[in-house]
Formats: C-alpha cells, sequence, structure tokens
C-alpha cells in the first residue's frame, strides 16, 4: 500500500513523515516553495524530542504521482482547497466500474467528505487530533510526545473494512493513538465543535485564563451543540475522548519553542489570503440557518476571520487585554441574560467609535 500525501503540511507533513520512518511507501504531493524546499533538502520533522531530515519523495500534481487503484491518498489540504484537489483526484481515477484509490479525508470540518463522494467511490473519513505546525518550507512540527497525535478513521458516511483497519494500524505503529471507527463522522462533528474557537485564538491568541474569551468560547460550542441538536446530528461523547488526549500529552516546546496557535491562526501567520472558517463557524452559521436555530457568535467569528484572511492581517491583531473587551463584549440584559457581541476595528471607525 503506498500513500500518497496531497498537502504536506501541519497535518499531512506529520503523518507522511512518521509513515516514512516506519518503512512504508510515501509520496508527497505539494506546491510552491514548500516543494520546491522538499525536493531539495527531504523533509524536516521536527518534534519535542528530536529532529529528522527525511529523504520523502515529492511531486508537485497529482498527475505525477500517478495514483494506481492500490494507493491510499491523504487529502490534507484545508477546506478551501478541496474543490481543486478533488479535481484533480477525480481526473486521476479509473473510470467506474474499474477498482478505484481510496481518500482519506485528513481535514478539519465535515464537508470534504461530501465533496469527495461526489467524484470518488472509495472516501473515508479522519478525525484529526495533531499538535501539528507549518510555517517554513520544507518544516513540520509536532508538539507532543511519546504520542504524534489520534487519528481515527472509518468510511464515508459510515461503517469501516479492511482498508481503514489496515491504515489504523500503520498509524498505530508510527506512533499515532488510531483507531478504525464506524462512526468516524460523529468523531469528527465533536472537534468541529472544539474547532470553532479557531477563528478566536486567530484574532486574539489563545488566551488562556481570560474569562471573556472563555466565555466566547462556551457560547460559539454550544451554539454548535443547539444546532446539532436540532439538526438530529449525532455527536461523539466527549468524555470518552479525555483518556485519549491525556495520553497524548500536553504541549511541550519544540526547539526550545511553545506552538503559538493552530490551524487558522497559521494560515493567518503564513499569509495565504483565505482561511477555513466558513466550514468551522460557517458549518454552525449554515446548520442554524436551516434549523432555525440563531448562531450569532459563530457569524460573527466567521465575518471577522475571513476580514481578517482577505486584508492581510497578522494573527492577533488585539494582543492586549484591553482589546478584547471591544472586540467581544458581553451585553447583560434586563434578566440578566447575556449576548456577546464582536466587532472588528474596521468596523468601530465605521461606527465613529473611539
Amino acid at each position: 500500500m503506498r500513500y500518497l500525501i496531497l498537502g504536506p503540511g501541519a497535518v499531512g507533513g506529520a503523518i507522511g513523515g512518521r509513515l516514512f520512518q516506519q518503512g512504508h511507501d510515501v509520496v508527497l504531493i505539494a506546491r510552491g516553495e514548500h516543494l520546491s524546499a522538499l525536493i531539495a533538502n527531504g523533509l524536516e520533522l521536527r518534534d519535542p524530542v528530536a529532529t529528522a531530515v527525511l529523504p520523502v519523495p515529492a511531486v508537485g500534481s497529482v498527475t505525477d504521482a500517478a495514483p494506481e487503484p492500490s494507493d491510499v491518498v491523504i487529502l490534507a489540504t484545508k477546506t478551501q482547497h478541496s474543490e481543486a484537489a478533488l479535481a484533480d483526484l477525480a481526473a486521476a481515477c479509473p473510470a467506474p466500474p474499474e477498482p478505484q484509490f481510496a481518500v482519506v479525508c485528513a481535514q478539519n470540518g465535515v464537508e470534504n467528505e461530501r465533496l469527495a463522494l461526489r467524484r470518488l467511490a472509495n472516501v473515508y473519513g479522519m478525525r484529526v487530533m495533531v499538535a501539528g505546525t507549518h510555517l517554513e518550507p520544507g518544516v513540520v512540527e509536532i508538539a507532543t510526545a511519546p504520542v504524534w497525535g489520534v487519528l481515527d478513521v472509518g468510511r464515508y458516511p459510515r461503517g469501516t473494512d479492511a482498508t481503514a483497519e489496515t491504515i489504523a494500524a500503520d498509524l498505530g505503529a508510527a506512533g499515532f493513538d488510531a483507531l478504525a471507527t464506524p462512526t468516524v463522522m460523529a468523531s469528527k462533528y465533536l472537534k468541529l465543535i472544539a474547532n470553532v474557537a479557531n477563528a478566536l485564538e486567530a484574532a486574539c491568541g489563545t488566551r488562556e485564563g481570560d474569562p471573556l474569551a472563555a466565555e466566547l468560547t462556551k457560547r460559539a460550542r454550544a451554539e454548535a451543540h443547539a444546532v446539532c441538536d436540532a439538526a438530529g446530528i449525532s455527536v461523539a461523547d466527549e468524555g470518552g475522548e479525555q483518556d485519549r488526549r491525556r495520553a497524548r500529552g500536553l504541549l511541550r516546546p519544540v526547539g526550545g519553542v511553545q506552538r503559538t496557535g493552530g490551524s487558522s491562526w497559521q494560515s493567518l501567520e503564513r499569509g495565504t489570503g483565505n482561511i477555513e472558517a466558513d466550514w468551522l463557524n460557517g458549518e454552525i452559521v449554515l446548520l442554524g440557518r436551516l434549523h432555525g436555530v440563531p448562531t450569532p457568535v459563530n457569524e460573527r467569528l466567521q465575518h471577522v476571520a475571513n476580514r481578517m484572511a482577505a486584508t492581510a492581517s497578522p494573527p492577533d491583531p488585539f494582543p492586549p487585554r484591553s482589546s478584547l473587551p471591544r472586540f467581544c463584549k458581553v451585553a447583560r440584559g434586563h434578566d440578566g441574560s447575556s449576548a456577546l457581541q464582536c466587532e472588528t476595528r474596521a468596523g468601530r471607525r465605521r461606527a465613529g467609535a473611539s
């Protein structure tokens, strides 16, 4: 079984690098400066314990990788890039009823699998919990040890099979906590609910210990739970995940530097011009509009994140503690209820605020 890693960044690079270290046949499909660095120097994979430079083969397109029916494609791009990636995969896939390669959506959000199944027959979901960072061409960091992350895989929309079992076994041998599960999408919805805080982290940093940031996160996630309930969507039990998270370990410095931010934060830091908020907060907003559930916190966070990406704003533009109350205000009603109001600097200027 050969693994093609389409999008070898923070997640894809970690998966591909660890599989390569275990002797698996791996090809990285990258682009731009990242591709050039991979070809010239190999993949530099850093973790809290060691750094390895791995001569993983790298190519610039799906066509160059020449996928075979026995291959497994790990799709690890951000969702905003999935359409283009899937179009390339579909063009390289044999016409039915010929056997087709497997495509594993190792991505945040819950839309990628649906997009893939429109074009390809063998689609798998993967719930990803990997503290990866990709800010430099050719370099990927993993900020936990000795377990590199949690990766659960199953067929989409449900079920499992021998391919899922083999993928999970290979990832387990490579140092991940990996399971084949018939209900992978329930786990991905649980991860989606956690990820609605990504936009807040991108705008204000981690804000650990800040009560206002904690309340905003709590309310964004409460909206997410509410829309899933209204839509009848099954969400995995969060309590059952605690032991696995503890086993993965706490974040640790890599090269003496603590991990600064997650996937949305990194998109702003790298200045990509796009961000995945439409498929995180936007997924909650969509479900809310479909099922008549208000989602004002997620709507505002989605708007703020997209605005920051479009204007090339760096992450953490509101670093002083005094800025956060202006960015996200808690308004108390006469009945004691509270509503969160968020605003951008541009919005305050338009309103004539100081």
